[in-house]
């Protein structure tokens, strides 16, 4: 019997990428390819995967990060359509983004997904939860998101597919490419930094250094700070990148707390809640009711078959308690 599996979508990273680069309009004119394009990419994932279960993880804030580092995720660019052809202000564009996330999550209603949001938790960590559950011990977990920060949950039933780079990672491949096993990703990370989230790391130490100064990271015994401070204090070596490990290590703490999702950031009673959905979820699904937004919407000669027919098998199942 084949193990069952799970999509788990990081909803703003898939609504972003194709907000950005979809440019379909509405019936009445105004960009809708955040939510069409999202729909699309969903049906797409699902053409391979086939998934049992699907939850889409919304962003809920930063608060806790940002209470350890105020600069997290700070500095950031504003999103805007790269298509002038719609004359649109920032604030319209704004206007506009904030509509289709809206709109999306009104479309996912009328699925059989289980979304989840929880206020001032992001959905890394929500993420992170579902993968980390005993009530999905014996599913194959597919996380969806282009975020490098999921590398960590990959382990023997779960894998991250990244959409914009076309590549799945799964243990093999990770150790492969970066020759740091997950379990000590976090770590790596932690000492190289993460520029799009405003964390600066330790001066000459990017992965590909990290990984060669310090080979014991591709195992999959997880290694502590001080585990790493201490061979960097003991090597035989006149190498900067010790020294400069041993003096920041401050700064590797701070990283570490704020880019690990071994211990997810989340608090006890929505974590109980989060589980309890997924132990007992409840799958509908609208078919009239989503082929009448599509149409109001303006998503054209946009083939569903397959996408609905997978939504019916995963309520007949849900039913009967597979």
């Amino acid at each position: 019997m084949k193990n069952k599996r799970v999509l788990l979508i990081d909803a703003l990273n898939l609504f972003m990428r194709n907000y950005i680069v979809d440019p379909s309009l509405s019936t009445n004119g105004h960009p809708i390819g955040g939510t069409k394009g999202f729909i699309k990419s969903l049906q797409s994932v699902c053409r391979t995967i086939n998934p049992d279960l699907i939850l889409v993880a919304w962003d809920g804030g930063s608060q806790k990060r940002k209470s350890i580092d105020k600069n997290y995720k700070a500095g950031r660019k504003p999103v805007r359509l790269n298509r002038g052809i719609h004359n649109m202000t920032a604030g319209e564009q704004q206007d506009n983004k904030n509509w289709q996330q809206q709109r999306l999550i009104e479309y996912l209603n009328e699925m059989p997904i289980l979304q989840s949001y929880v206020e001032n938790v992001e959905a890394d960590d929500i993420i992170a939860l579902v993968s980390q559950s005993q009530v999905l011990s014996d599913h194959h977990k597919i996380i969806l998101s282009s975020d490098k920060d999921f590398i960590q949950l990959c382990d023997d039933t779960t894998i991250l597919y990244r959409p914009i780079q076309k590549e799945i990672l799964n243990k093999k491949r990770i150790l492969e490419q970066f020759e740091i096993h997950p379990t000590n990703f976090a770590l790596a990370r932690a000492i190289a930094g993460d520029k799009s989230d405003n964390l600066p790391g330790v001066g000459g130490a990017g992965l590909p250094t990290v990984s060669k100064r310090f080979p014991f990271l591709s195992e999959e015994k997880s290694y502590t700070i001080q585990e790493l401070v201490d061979y960097a204090e003991g090597v035989d070596s006149k190498l900067g990148v010790y020294k400069n490990i041993v003096e920041k290590r401050e700064l590797i703490e701070k990283n570490y707390k704020m880019m690990q999702l071994y211990t997810p950031c989340i608090s006890a009673q929505s974590a109980q809640q989060i589980r309890g959905m997924l132990k007992n979820p409840s799958l509908m699904f609208n078919k009239t009711g989503v082929r009448t937004m599509m149409m109001i919407d303006g998503f054209g000669a946009y083939d569903t078959t397959d996408l609905f027919a997978l939504f019916r098998k995963m309520v007949v199942q849900s039913k009967e308690g597979k």
